[in-house]
């Protein structure tokens, strides 16, 4: 069955204006009822680098996980990161971005590639103490803007040594919208057929218009896992001036709905994303 992970933590960090504590647990609350495998709500990261998400911690204690079904997830930069967060029991998983591209590990994280696989073993060591996972983000996988070479086989390359040290899941990154059927195809063929055990998603960033190409040619490949954020808001505010932002779950939710079986709420999905527009039309 197709799993769809909603991202409300990659809508918002990019947006200066701060929203108030109150609207961003209302909004997560929200999300919460429609049935989503994972919600990456929130990151521990400093708070000069994402003030956005500098409440990340009062969020998380203030959810309704009375009835909880889908899992939760933080983003960390560090080992300092990954240390507070899992400090939380009501966190499922643990994201860390590595990038293809050694230019943007640099500027995402201040460490380079070699250094950040040193960071991903620490990673790994909290998390399986704390009965948590750990899911990498291989940012700039389908391309780079800094001239950096680039090729799938490069990908998976990276991919084996995060698996070797014990990494089981993978999401590849479209980082500045850059994935089109062309190198998506390719890639998602190479990496799922090259590492049949390793759960490996989708976080494609798109333009509007050209957002179920790409998730179809995924999901012809074989991608079984996606990431989304309602209205296709959000964007890495690390890779370049200009956000691209992510594919609006909405339409996921309606192109799978006609290709496969999945469990989600639609009425609560319909409440969801009436109160986006609460939150992304009032702070953006």
């Amino acid at each position: 069955m197709v799993k769809l992970n909603e991202c409300p933590r990659d809508a918002m960090q990019g947006i200066q204006e701060f929203i108030p504590t109150a609207l961003k647990v209302e909004y997560i609350n929200a999300l919460l009822k429609v049935g989503f495998d994972l919600i990456d709500f929130g990151s521990f990261v400093s708070p000069k680098a994402i003030p956005q998400l500098k409440d990340s911690a009062s969020v998380l204690s203030k959810l309704d996980l009375t009835s909880k079904s889908s899992k939760l997830l933080a983003i960390v930069a560090n080992q300092r990161g990954a240390e507070n967060a899992s400090e939380y029991e009501q966190i499922d998983l643990l994201g860390f971005p590595f990038s293809v591209s050694e230019q943007f590990q640099l500027r995402n994280t201040k460490s380079t590639r070699k250094q950040s696989l040193n960071t991903i073993q620490r990673l790994l060591d909290i998390t399986h103490q704390s009965n948590k996972k750990l899911r990498v983000y291989l940012s700039m996988g389908f391309g780079n803007p800094y001239n950096e070479e680039y090729s799938p086989q490069i990908v998976l390359d990276w991919a084996g040594e995060l698996v070797k040290l014990g990494v089981e899941e993978l999401a590849l990154s479209d980082t500045i919208g850059s994935s089109h059927p062309k190198n998506i195809t390719p890639l998602f063929d190479l990496m799922i057929n090259a590492l049949p055990t390793t759960e490996i998603s989708a976080h494609f960033h798109s333009s509007p218009h050209t957002w179920k190409e790409k998730v179809a040619s995924a999901f012809q490949a074989g991608c079984q896992s996606f990431d989304a954020a309602i209205g296709g808001r959000g964007g890495c505010p690390m890779a370049t001036d200009q956000l691209t932002g992510n594919l609006a779950m909405e339409n996921l939710v309606e192109f799978f709905q006609k290709e496969t079986k999945i469990e989600i709420n639609n009425n609560a999905l319909n409440e969801a994303v009436d109160l986006s527009a609460k939150v992304f039309n009032t702070y953006f």
